[in-house]
Order: structure tokens, then C-alpha cells, then sequence
């Protein structure tokens, strides 16, 4: 995964060519109106440079880590998503959250839901919403925040019944209880080996509580560079030395029973990044492919 500010976009997709030909399973870009960090500074619209890069690539899988559903009304996210499902031959990996940047919703005058129930409730009412668009002829539906009235949609995805549905989040009442209906991939960001376990626990008894096998979701984890999970700190020219340290991390969560994990590269310009990107996928990526 890139966060590509400051990246002129032929750059961002020099990454996705990148990981297509090193053998990356997916690849991801943010999904943010307003830079993070440091508002002033430039980013573009990650589905449409996703579209872009679905052009550019020929079997990586690609996606958005994760959509902001606040973003975009569900009914038209389902169109772009199928859009870019054909536009890849098939590709797409659907990552979506409940959104959580107010400052993006408030600057830019698009509203932004008071509450975290509120936000995750709509989460929930999104899914219905896209899956239904996938696979329906027509399609009907009554939630409290969208409603569809005997809805098209045309195209389907090229995957079928859909692409695979990623949920970010790890709250423990609400959003696992929509990722153990919903979700193909759950994609957590826990602080600690122990709020990992508990929302873990979680997940199985929302999984139990419906009748589903909790070992029919994935789950994902992010591991960065020089974060909280004890990577170590690196320099980009001292990154060869630790990449030890990724594998050690990469076995620990395959360890737990993880089994997607998304490397970010997160640094400063765009040089730095590539040459990130590349390290990975000549050093890294062969030693965690074991």
C-alpha cells in the first residue's frame, strides 16, 4: 500500500507497474479527499487513479484501503467499483470503512454523521446496498439511511457473485457484528497483541451468533515501516539491513492466523517511495513469500 501525496500521478501508477511485475498479490492506494498530515498538500481521487491503474497492470489485484463509505452515496460507489472491475478483467478487491476524517467533511461542506453508531449503522446499510446492485436484476431496499426503488444495475461485476467485500474496522459491538455478516476480508489496525486477541474473540462470537464459520473471513493486518508494532525505525538506505524485521513480523501474524498482509510504504517524496517500493519487492518480498 502507498499513500502517494506529493506523488504526480504517472508516478503512483510507476508503483502499481511495480508491484504487477515483482508478483505483489494486491495493491492498494488511501481513500482521502484531503491530504493526511498536512492538509495543503496534493492528493488525487483514489478511484479514479485506481481506474487508471487497472490499465497499467495485468494480474496484481487492486483496490482502496479502505473506501470512506461517507464519501460517495453507496449506489454510485457500486458503479465505479463495477466500472473498475471491468477495467482490471476482474481485479478488484473492495475495501470499505464507515470514515472517519471530519475535517475532510467539514471543510468541504459534506455532511458528516454526529455520531459513530450512525456512521457504522450506515456502514452496514452500504453492504446491503452494494452487494445488491451486484447481484440483483432489481433491487429494493428500505434502510433508514438509503433506500433503492426497483434499482438497476448494469453492468455486474465481472467476479461473481462480487468482488471481495474488505471491512476496516475493530469495534467490538458494532462493526465486527456487520463484518461477520458481510465481509469476505476483515482488515484490522489493532494497537496490542491483546486488543488484537479481543477483537478476534469478538469476531468469532458475531460469526457464532449467525451461524457462519469465522474461518470463512480472511483477515488483514498493516504492517508500517517504523510503527508501533516494533518494526524498526530505518532509513531508506539502512532499509536492506532490516528486512529481518519484517519477516519476523510477517511470521508472527501469519503465527496468529492473519492471512493477508499489507506492507505500506509511507515516506516523504516520491524517490523515497519508489525506491521503498523497489526494496520491497526485490528483498522483502521474497523472504516473507515462505
Amino acid at each position: 500500500m502507498i499513500r502517494p501525496q506529493d506523488l504526480p500521478v504517472d508516478r503512483v501508477l510507476d508503483v502499481f507497474r511495480l508491484a504487477d511485475d515483482a508478483g505483489f498479490d494486491h495493491m492498494w492506494l488511501p481513500d482521502h479527499i484531503l491530504s493526511l498530515g498536512d492538509l495543503d498538500r496534493p492528493i488525487f481521487d483514489g478511484w479514479t487513479v485506481l481506474g487508471a491503474a487497472a490499465t497499467v497492470t495485468k494480474r496484481v489485484r487492486i483496490g482502496l484501503h479502505v473506501t470512506g463509505n461517507l464519501y460517495r452515496h453507496p449506489s454510485m460507489l457500486a458503479k465505479q467499483a463495477v466500472t473498475v472491475d471491468h477495467l482490471s478483467g476482474g481485479r478488484l478487491e473492495m475495501g470499505l470503512g464507515a470514515g472517519w476524517k471530519e475535517v475532510e467533511f467539514q471543510t468541504l461542506g459534506i455532511p458528516f454523521p454526529p455520531t459513530a453508531r450512525e456512521r457504522i449503522e450506515r456502514l452496514g446499510e452500504a453492504c446491503v446496498v452494494l452487494k445488491s446492485l451486484w447481484t440483483q436484476a432489481r433491487s429494493n431496499f428500505a434502510g433508514q439511511y438509503y433506500q433503492l426503488s426497483d434499482a438497476i444495475g448494469e453492468p455486474k461485476p465481472l467476479q461473481r457473485p462480487h468482488p471481495p467485500l474488505w471491512i476496516g474496522g475493530s469495534g467490538l459491538k458494532r462493526t465486527l457484528r456487520i463484518v461477520a455478516r458481510e465481509a469476505d476480508v476483515w482488515s484490522t489496525d489493532a494497537a496490542t497483541p491483546e486488543d488484537e486477541q479481543t477483537a478476534w474473540r469478538a469476531l468469532d462470537e458475531h460469526c457464532n451468533t449467525i451461524g457462519r464459520d469465522p474461518a470463512s473471513i480472511r483477515r488483514c493486518v498493516q504492517i508500517r515501516w517504523a510503527d508501533r508494532k516494533g518494526l524498526p525505525s530505518a532509513a531508506v538506505g539502512d532499509l536492506a539491513s532490516d528486512i529481518d524485521a519484517v519477516r519476523r513480523a510477517v511470521e508472527r501474524y501469519v503465527g496468529l492466523g492473519y492471512t493477508e498482509i499489507i506492507l505500506m510504504v509511507n515516506a516523504g517524496d516520491g524517490p523515497t517511495i519508489m525506491k521503498l517500493a523497489d526494496l520491497y519487492a526485490r528483498q522483502v518480498l521474497p523472504r516473507v513469500r515462505g
